[in-house]
């Protein structure tokens, strides 16, 4: 990393306030890292709270061949938001207002800095409800979600983030202003740069405000947890579930060692025989609710079910979901490090990727614990392994890449809402075609002409 210009900080300064940049090594070591646990010092760091700041920004990087990497509270596990080139990195923190709220049209404005839940809270006041809900809702930014199309369990009826965000402002790499998408549900006039830039993870523009599609609370929620003989009763039961009229607004899975992880760390009842398990809720209208239950009930059952257990309470759904919300913690007693991929493959496929990723277990010794949301096979793969051990240390990425090529002869892709970052980039062209490959880069160029927006992330080295 070189030293910055002077004249560039200068610039700097001028745009955002020279006590919004920071410069001293101390202050900008906490902005080189995110939650993949890599970390790159950067150059300088800068809090933006307007549009023409973040104008102001861009083109002093522009004109002098800065690389700048937007962030916001940096929950990302892929590396998204490491400098890996040095540079500045734009914090966007402080750019926090909820700048309109329209319950008539079920819309409102963000700042890119917004807080998940605070948006679904604002929501919330009048009725309504913005559908992406990541683990991280109550720590993650709206930008962070629109960066890399976030999901969530809600995703399999309500979509993700790309079906649920109407239009952006955003800064192209030039410092150009650009207004993508429209303000109402419908919209077929030229080209979709909204959709284009959700999940470009900061790599063609950074968001400087977001119009999100709002839906109307549900009245009455419903939740079932279902256990299963094996991973082929339960995908059974997801496909047959998935395939009638009453959608779930989650259907989370756990594999057999995630169940067992639960058994010896957890006091969850998970009866014996239990080879997997699904998390059932529907939502919807408080007289729909014991016909929806009835229905999911009728398609879950099969000759592998062991146990189905319908909660009547709050307090009985806060119960059936402990299993779920205790896994991750449990996970950190396995092993010191993880690799978390979020693939996704075809429903019916996830057997066969089960069987897979336990047979790569065996082989190179490290412990693989599988869940995620199996109505749209999205599912959270976790290596767990110890850098204090010389093989596991050696195996990790080997076997994740054995992984990612399972993934892809299933016909899946390598990411559903966690992104490609830095993690992931290497085994982009397994998943993306030369040619397609190509056309990505080339858009990239259009955006960005000098490559200064988040360089390093998403694409291979050329």
């Amino acid at each position: 990393m070189a030293e910055l210009p002077r004249r560039f900080l200068e610039r700097l300064a001028d745009a955002v306030g020279k006590d919004n940049v920071l410069t001293e090594p101390a202050e900008r070591w906490v902005y080189g890292y995110d939650n993949s646990r890599r970390h790159a010092q950067p150059d300088a760091v800068a809090f933006v709270t307007t549009h023409e700041q973040v104008v102001g920004a861009v083109r002093a990087c522009h004109e002098f061949g800065v690389p700048i990497v937007g962030r916001g509270r940096g929950t990302n596990t892929t590396g998204s938001t490491v400098p890996v080139s040095g540079g500045l990195v734009l914090s966007f923190e402080r750019m926090n207002r909820i700048t309109s709220m329209d319950p008539a049209n079920r819309a409102t404005r963000v700042e890119p800095g917004v807080l998940n839940q605070a948006a679904q809270d604002e929501a919330a006041k009048h009725g309504l409800f913005w559908s992406p809900d990541p683990s991280s809702a109550a720590y993650c930014t709206v930008a962070g979600n629109i960066a890399l199309n976030a999901g969530g369990p809600r995703a399999v009826k309500y979509g993700a983030t790309r079906e649920n965000v109407l239009g952006l402002t955003a800064v192209t790499g030039t410092g150009e202003t650009i207004h993508a998408g429209v303000y109402t549900t419908k919209g077929a006039v030229a080209y979709d740069l909204t959709r284009l830039i959700i999940g470009s993870e900061g790599t063609l523009a950074l968001v400087t405000e977001a119009t999100l599609k709002l839906l109307p609370l549900p009245e009455a929620r419903r939740t079932l947890q279902a256990t299963y003989r094996d991973i082929r009763a339960a995908t059974d039961a997801v496909v047959a579930i998935m395939g009638q009229p009453v959608v779930p607004c989650a259907l989370e899975f756990m594999d057999i060692a995630s169940i067992e992880l639960l058994r010896k760390h957890t006091q969850a009842p998970l009866p014996p025989g239990t080879g997997a398990l699904l998390m059932i809720e529907v939502d919807g209208q408080e007289i729909a609710m014991d016909a929806a239950v009835a229905a999911i009930s009728k398609a879950a059952k099969n000759d592998g079910l062991v146990s189905l257990a319908t909660a009547k309470t709050n307090e009985e759904a806060d119960s059936l979901w402990a299993a779920r919300k205790a896994l991750s913690p449990a996970l950190r007693t396995i092993a010191p490090n993880k690799l978390n991929e979020d693939v996704v493959v075809p429903v019916s496929k996830i057997p066969e990727l089960i069987e897979g990723l336990e047979k790569l277990s065996k082989e190179y010794g490290i412990p693989i614990v599988n869940f995620g949301h199996a109505g749209n096979g999205n599912i959270h793969v976790n290596l767990l392994y110890d850098t204090q051990d010389p093989q596991q240390e050696k195996n990790a990425l080997p076997c994740l890449s054995r992984v990612f090529d399972l993934v892809i002869a299933l016909g899946g892709t390598l990411s559903g809402e966690h992104g490609i970052g830095l993690m992931k980039r290497d085994y982009i062209p397994r998943a993306i075609d030369p040619a397609t490959l190509a056309l990505m880069r080339a858009i990239k160029k259009q955006f960005d002409p000098k490559g200064i927006l988040n360089p390093g992330k998403v694409f291979p080295p050329a």
